[in-house]
């Protein structure tokens, strides 16, 4: 098969990212194979095809938001059918038994592993997952649409829960890529005012035409105190701008795997009076089951850009230089 392979992490512009021959892989005992039809491209597979993120597998072919259907299974599966669609997300595997995993925390555990950084992804023909780590997708949404529901929007949601956002609160979001202008339509239809704060025009039209209350850019105050807060961009200078753009006892969730470095903090004007800091890390299954719920029940959907899997380079150098609003979707011309 043909696949994407990060033989040298750096810039996308460098050629480090190439298409090249894989063997087709074979599926463990208790996992599946999956013929891929369509991936989302999120910034994480920027932060491991240009090396942010350090190589946990040498030419691993990156891509965790795949759609994909059942091509075969190993021995031990049960409950799925050839030909059946799932999705393919970034949490692959967690061992199930350590004091993480034990109190419901999996995506803490020491030994977990992810697609297309641990193991080969999406970027690809087929690839595999564990079959109790597929997600049977909702009915209703073709598989681009589904495609960034599988981390933009997963992550997107977790980091919602943990902003702590009060009943119809004023939740801040900066940054409004493909995780952010799905989260945006999860607090919306939970009765939240949201204020969106991000550098690209295009990316402001997206928000207001969303209903978000107003649009600003992201080294802006907005226009009221915030009870929450989520920074989606991977830029450690916002992190004070939106303390101080916090209500006393508000929250600041930072959503990314990788931000650049934090400058020194004010305690009296951007920590006292009870604000908090809390970072996102992964998700567990069970925030993806509820999301991708939610999901159906409100009718959330990404605003999509189709790229042929053939571009997936292309796809990635665009997303790093903000070229595009909502979220890249790459859908499979190679088989």
């Amino acid at each position: 098969m043909r696949a994407w392979s990060v033989l040298k992490p750096g810039p996308v512009a460098e050629g480090g990212l190439r298409l090249v021959e894989k063997p087709v892989p074979v599926p463990g005992d208790e996992e599946l194979l999956v013929r891929v039809r369509a991936c989302g491209v999120c910034r994480t597979d920027l932060h491991v095809t240009e090396g942010d993120l350090p190589v946990h597998r040498p030419g691993v072919t990156p891509g965790h938001e795949v759609v994909g259907v059942v091509a075969g299974s190993g021995a031990a599966v049960r409950g799925f059918a050839v030909g059946e669609r799932v999705g393919v997300a970034w949490l692959r595997w967690t061992d199930g038994t350590c004091a993480y995993c034990a109190r419901g925390a999996e995506n803490l555990c020491p030994a977990s592993r992810y697609t297309g950084w641990d193991a080969d992804g999406g970027y690809a023909e087929y690839t595999t997952v564990p079959a109790a780590f597929a997600y049977r997708l909702p009915g209703g949404l073709d598989d681009v649409a589904c495609a960034p529901l599988l981390c933009a929007g997963i992550i997107g949601y977790r980091a919602l829960r943990r902003a702590a956002l009060p009943p119809g609160g004023r939740l801040g979001l900066y940054g409004f890529g493909g995780s952010a202008h799905l989260c945006a339509q999860v607090a919306l239809a939970e009765g939240a005012t949201v204020h969106v704060l991000t550098r690209g025009a295009a990316a402001r039209r997206l928000a207001l035409d969303l209903g978000a209350a107003s649009a600003r850019d992201a080294y802006q105050m907005p226009p009221e105190p915030l009870d929450s807060a989520i920074l989606f961009a991977p830029v450690g200078d916002l992190v004070p701008v939106a303390l101080r753009a916090l209500d006393r006892g508000g929250v600041l969730s930072i959503a990314g795997i990788h931000l650049s470095d934090v400058p020194p903090l004010r305690y009296e004007s951007e920590l006292f009076y009870e604000k908090e800091l809390r970072s996102v890390t992964s998700n567990t299954r069970e925030d993806g089951r509820e999301f991708l719920a939610l999901a159906a029940r409100h009718g959330v959907r990404a605003t999509t850009h189709i790229y042929p899997l053939s571009r997936a380079s292309d796809a990635l150098r665009d997303l790093g230089q903000g070229r595009f609003d909502g979220a890249a979707v790459l859908v499979n011309d190679l088989s």
